[in-house]
């Protein structure tokens, strides 16, 4: 079969996305801090951007960003806001995927500046070895500590055993593995280290190395209960347990409490993750009987064309000077010229996504969590007349201010549950009227999952068991059987 080479002619409509809409969509789903971050640095390696004094009119503003448009001799691109709002980001995608060369594009990002990296705190793992280094023990002896402490989970808890600790040594310089007298003799160094319970197999033993370390006698109650009763006591036998005791039930009240007071994942208090402090992109103010938006552009700087560019620009223009240094200040003002009108793109479209979900979650802002209307990204898309790829833009990682407390903007878009009366009602006034239900409960007879069904169906909900239940533990509310008190 011969090969050759055939033209063909194809018709076919795509979208290209210009620079300054590509910087636009950039900027749009920028949290604040990075919003902040990247206009500095754009303050740092643009000389024709400036920051602007606080009294300066926009109206001259606005007049020198079209001054330095036309000097850049560059035609107008459409407006950026009408191009968004008819922008299908779904199809685009598509179709840069399907219309891909072989050699895929990647993109290189810059990595941050050192001095803004911060560095690790000291997690579980950290704080065992510190200790053991601290510690005066053979090589080997180390070597198979630091083995079990490898072993651990983020819990605290030894996922190996020792037989398998044993395997993963390589053994002394007679090639003998490790046996398992000396495992034992490092799991117990490692077993006396900070926190108390910790490098054990399971809860059981956990609580009985916390119970030691605090000196517990040999034969208190306590820890009967956990070495000879303990899966009665995690099925809530207590009855059971206090006969076989022989002790009244009351007797076994601070029992329970003192077993309860210890810890259950000792590695908690080493979880890594960070408090991360947000401020808000929006506040809602309520001025009389309306709402008030007020974007926030606090530590935001003033962006504004700088006037000694521009006239060094006229007068290279005039002089008939050199190319290369015109050519150099035309891209720079072009580049700021985007920036300005990007940045402002941006805050518009958050203004109207914000106008658009304070109008339709009127009732909450007055009446509170239960009166939060069911909504998703397709009511403010048709609402502000935008794609649902731009709402969603612009919700993620924003945060807005309201006179019920800061909520993070993707708070309010939330699925509903048909009633048998009235409006559709949010899933997030479900699980309110769920916690409500629980805690006001009789703790010696709590409602169960198809008692809490039962009772939102009188109210008109039509909710399903499962659903109770996957809602109660989004809740973190336990079980009816963990949540009954005997005493």
């Amino acid at each position: 079969m011969a090969l050759e080479q055939k033209l063909q002619l194809k018709l076919a409509q795509r979208l290209v996305m210009t620079p300054s809409l590509q910087q636009a969509i950039k900027l749009l789903q920028m949290t604040r801090i990075e919003l902040q971050n990247t206009l500095t640095q754009e303050l740092v390696e643009n000389p024709v951007l400036e920051e602007g004094d606080q009294q300066f009119e926009e109206e001259e503003e606005s007049a020198e960003e079209e001054k330095a448009a036309a000097e850049t001799d560059e035609a107008p691109e459409p407006e950026q806001g009408e191009a968004m709002e008819e922008i299908d980001f779904e199809a685009y995608f598509n179709d840069f995927m399907d219309n891909m060369p072989t050699s895929p594009r990647v993109e290189t990002r810059e990595a941050p500046p050192l001095e803004n990296t911060l560095s690790r705190e000291p997690d579980l793992y950290d704080h065992l070895l510190w200790q053991l280094h601290m510690t005066e023990v053979d090589p080997r002896e180390r070597e198979i500590a630091e083995l079990i402490v490898g072993n651990l989970n983020p819990d605290g808890f030894l996922v190996a055993t020792e037989e398998e600790i044993c395997a993963l040594g390589a053994g002394d310089h007679n090639g003998h593995p490790y046996t398992r007298e000396e495992v034992d003799q490092a799991l117990a160094r490692v077993q006396g280290f900070d926190p108390p319970g910790i490098a054990c197999h399971n809860l059981r033993e956990c609580l009985l190395k916390q119970i030691d370390f605090r000196g517990e006698p040999e034969d208190s109650l306590v820890r009967r209960v956990i070495e000879d009763h303990w899966d009665p006591f995690l099925h809530r036998q207590l009855p059971a347990i206090a006969k076989r005791l022989e002790i009244d039930l009351a007797d076994l009240e601070p029992v329970v409490a003192a077993i309860r007071a210890l810890e259950t994942r000792p590695g908690r208090q080493f979880n890594a993750d960070r408090t991360l402090y947000v401020e808000p992109d929006v506040h809602v103010l309520k001025v009389g009987s309306d709402y008030v938006i007020q974007l926030n552009d606090d530590g935001l700087p003033k962006l504004r064309i700088s006037k000694a560019y521009r006239r060094m620009l006229s007068a290279i223009k005039a002089a008939g000077g050199q190319a290369e240094a015109k050519n150099f200040i035309k891209e720079k003002l072009r580049s700021a010229v985007w920036l300005i009108k990007s940045l402002d793109q941006r805050q518009r479209t958050i203004y109207k996504v914000a106008e658009s979900i304070v109008r339709q979650q009127r009732d909450f802002l007055d009446y509170g969590i239960d009166r939060l209307r069911p909504m998703v990204l397709r009511d403010v898309a048709e609402d502000i007349g935008m794609h649902e790829s731009t709402v969603s833009r612009v919700v993620s990682n924003k945060y807005i201010h309201t006179p019920r407390g800061l909520f993070p903007l993707k708070f309010f878009f939330h699925s509903g549950i048909e009633r048998e009366y009235g409006a559709d009602i949010s899933s997030l006034t479900v699980k309110r009227k769920i916690e409500h239900l629980v805690g006001e409960e009789d703790a010696k007879r709590p409602l169960s999952d198809s008692e809490l069904t039962r009772i939102l169906k009188r109210e008109g909900i039509n909710i399903a068991r499962r659903t109770v239940a996957k809602y109660r533990d989004e809740l973190m509310i336990p079980s009816s059987t963990h949540r009954k008190q005997i005493f």
